[in-house]
């Protein structure tokens, strides 16, 4: 799918003849004119003084289709097998954080910090399995709800307003991974000068924020990347907006997705800007039990014998684990929280002299989370006691001096102010 931006003016001039019932995405096919008549991107060889053939717009859209389902089929057949989520063995605080998050995505994403070797980037992306579908404007780069003006790529609104039918797929919400070594114009998408300077058009290659927008980006040892590429991600995270400003031409899609980091407290601290725009934190520690660590080691093996049977042997369970995630994606509008639960959260921050309210608002969010995971309607006490910790931990003022864990601290509070 290419961008409606980066299509060569001769595409869209062209792509105006075809019927103007239903608008059209162009397709990525690169458009040069030698002795062809180019409709919708799509070209013919023709005589001269005959008149160009037409092509039915909905034929052309669902041979597309057809070609990318088989694609995205094949794609999956071939990509690198995944581990399964149900076979990870422990690490339920990290775990359960990851669910929330796919369950309710405006938590804020999850900081998973940890000792290296326990299976930190292995859960992460373990998690794609389990990602449910979502509906996205067919063929526009940036996954636009058709539904939510504030997730729409500004062509796609533009179409909108115009009164124009929308072509909607449903998807799989993506994961993309942030490389260390990545460069901020492939963060955030570069723009092609010449051509803005010569035709006057705005033609603009999205990065992997545009490709992240209602999905995931997973950005692993986030604590040792770079600080401008910190600098892109806080921006983003904080306005769900990605704006390229180059060369006086400023270019702005949506950017909102799930930031999730994982990363080893040895190798650095994270800049208290970026911790503090993570909705949760899980620490992750090494299992210290000699028959799960036996466990762990066995069921490695089996993965890299044979991965293809492995994950059949875990199939029932990822599956069940996907109708729980769906089911509590769909129950959550209707799950309630009392007002008195509501003002003991807040009074727990208060104490804990957290700063800011994102601390209340991801507790809120977190515990109606759990509790529609856990299939009912309201929340309970338990439930704020088991997500508080972390949604809370990595939010308290540092004391160099005090040796206890900031998590305990807020439990201690929480069952203070609960009792």
């Amino acid at each position: 799918m290419a961008s409606l931006l980066g299509t060569s003016s001769t595409a869209i001039l062209a792509s105006r003849r075809l019927s103007s019932s239903s608008p059209s995405f162009p397709p990525s096919i690169s458009v040069q004119n030698h002795g062809k008549k180019c409709y919708g991107g799509i070209g013919f060889q023709t005589k001269k003084g005959r008149s160009p053939r037409h092509l039915s717009v909905t034929n052309v859209a669902t041979d597309i289709n057809s070609v990318e389902q088989a694609q995205k089929l094949a794609a999956k057949e071939s990509q690198r097998p995944v581990y399964p989520f149900a076979a990870i063995v422990g690490q339920d605080e990290m775990k359960l954080c990851l669910l929330l998050n796919v369950i309710d995505p405006k938590i804020g994403g999850v900081m998973i910090m940890g000792d290296r070797g326990t299976g930190k980037s292995t859960t992460v992306r373990s998690l794609v399995d389990l990602l449910p579908e979502i509906r996205v404007v067919a063929g526009d780069p940036y996954n636009s709800d058709p539904t939510d003006p504030e997730s729409m790529g500004v062509e796609v609104r533009e179409l909108v307003i115009r009164g124009e039918q929308l072509p909607v797929v449903s998807t799989k919400i993506n994961m993309v991974d942030l490389p260390l070594g990545a460069t901020e114009d492939r963060v955030c998408g570069t723009i092609d000068i010449e051509k803005a300077l010569t035709e006057g058009v705005k033609a603009f290659e999205p990065g992997l924020l545009a490709k992240a927008n209602r999905g995931i980006l997973y950005v692993d040892e986030v604590n040792l990347l770079d600080d401008h590429l910190v600098d892109v991600l806080l921006d983003s995270a904080a306005s769900g907006w990605n704006t390229v400003e180059r060369e006086g031409i400023s270019i702005s899609h949506p950017a909102r997705f799930i930031l999730i980091g994982s990363g080893n407290p040895e190798e650095g601290e994270l800049r208290p800007q970026l911790l503090d725009r993570f909705g949760m934190h899980a620490q992750v520690g090494t299992v210290r039990d000699a028959e799960l660590r036996v466990k762990i080691v066995e069921e490695r093996a089996r993965f890299d014998k044979n991965p293809k049977e492995f994950r059949e042997s875990y199939k029932a369970e990822q599956e069940k684990l996907q109708q729980q995630i769906a089911s509590a994606r769909s129950n959550l509008s209707s799950v309630q929280i009392d007002q008195d639960l509501k003002v003991k959260i807040s009074k727990v921050c208060a104490e804990l002299n957290v700063d800011g309210l994102r601390g209340d608002i991801v507790s809120n969010r977190a515990a109606k989370a759990l509790a529609s995971l856990k299939g009912r309607d309201n929340v309970t006490p338990e439930d704020i006691a088991t997500v508080i910790p972390n949604c809370l931990r990595h939010r308290l003022r540092k004391d160099p001096l005090e040796s206890i864990d900031s998590g305990l601290l807020v439990i201690e509070k929480f069952y203070e102010v609960f009792s």
